[in-house]
C-alpha cells in the first residue's frame, strides 16, 4: 500500500521507457527503437481518464508511436522529446490547476529526478535506478512495462471509490 493520502491525487504523470514500457527496447532494422506496452496499464489509464483524472505522458523519446498509443487511450497531455521534464510538468500543472500534493509521478531513471523531488507522490517501478528508489515515496513491486502503472492507478482509484464503481469500468 502507498503511504500517502491518495484521496488528494487528481493527476498522474508517467515516464515511458522503463515505466510504461520495459527498460529493454528492441531495435527495428531501420534503427528506430520499438516499445512494448502492457495492456493492463492501458486499461487502467483509459479508465482513469474516463473518471476525470489528469493523466500526462512526459518522455524524452521522440516517437510518434508513443503519441498514437496514449492518445488512443484518451490521454490529452503527451509530451515527447522532453529532455528536461520539470518545466513541462510545472506548465502542465498550472494549465490543469494542480497543486504539488495532487500529483503523482512515476519515473525510473536519472532524467526523472527533478520531477520526483517536486511532486507530492513520487513513485518508482521495482526495477528503477537506485537513485530513483531513494527518492520514491512508494516503490511498486512490479517492474516497469509489466503493470506498475495499473498497480498505481488502481490504488489511487480504490482509495477514492472509483475503481470498478460504475459501467465505465466494463468497456474500452
Amino acid at each position: 500500500m502507498i503511504d500517502y493520502d491518495l484521496t488528494k491525487i487528481r493527476a498522474i504523470a508517467f515516464d515511458v521507457d522503463g515505466v510504461l514500457s520495459p527498460a529493454q527496447i528492441p531495435m527495428h532494422p531501420s534503427g528506430e527503437p520499438m516499445r512494448m506496452v502492457n495492456i493492463k496499464d492501458g486499461y487502467a489509464i483509459q479508465l482513469a481518464v474516463k473518471h476525470g483524472y489528469n493523466i500526462a505522458i512526459i518522455t524524452g523519446a521522440y516517437t510518434k508511436a508513443v503519441e498514437v498509443r496514449f492518445s488512443g487511450l484518451g490521454v490529452r497531455d503527451i509530451f515527447i522529446g522532453a529532455g528536461v521534464k520539470l518545466p513541462i510538468l510545472m506548465k502542465w500543472m498550472e494549465k490543469r490547476g494542480l497543486e504539488r500534493e495532487n500529483v503523482a509521478y512515476v519515473g525510473d531513471d536519472i532524467p526523472d529526478m527533478q520531477v520526483m523531488r517536486y511532486v507530492g507522490l513520487a513513485v518508482a517501478p521495482a526495477d528503477a535506478a537506485p537513485e530513483i528508489k531513494e527518492l520514491a515515496r512508494y516503490i511498486s513491486p512490479i517492474m516497469g512495462g509489466y503493470g506498475c502503472a495499473r498497480e498505481i492507478i488502481e490504488q489511487v482509484m480504490k482509495a477514492q471509490g472509483n475503481w470498478l464503481s460504475d459501467e465505465r469500468a466494463f468497456g474500452w
